[in-house]
């Protein structure tokens, strides 16, 4: 029965904030160009708001990706340097 209480809240809330959408604004850059009364304004800030924000998750992407494997390169290069015998060792 709790289970039933807890979907059934959790479904108004999400349709609550779902048809909410005065509450939504758009990017900074679009909500400043629409304020103001420059029309050639507007076109430029959409642009580069969409260039920013398709440019963020790659740009996370790679420094994540980039540090991983510099990592795991470190990490191999000690294990091959660990299983190399030592030749300073006299007969």
């Amino acid at each position: 029965m709790r289970r039933h209480i807890w979907f059934a809240l959790f479904l108004l809330v999400a349709l609550v904030t779902t048809f909410d959408a005065q509450s939504a604004t758009a990017c900074p850059m679009c909500a400043a160009a629409n304020e103001s009364e420059q029309t050639d304004v507007q076109p430029r800030a959409y642009m580069y708001s969409i260039l920013f924000m398709l440019a963020m998750p790659a740009t996370i992407t790679t420094v994540f990706g980039m540090s991983f494997y510099r990592l795991s390169k470190q990490r191999d290069d000690e294990q091959i340097g660990a299983e190399l015998p030592d030749d300073t060792t006299t007969a």
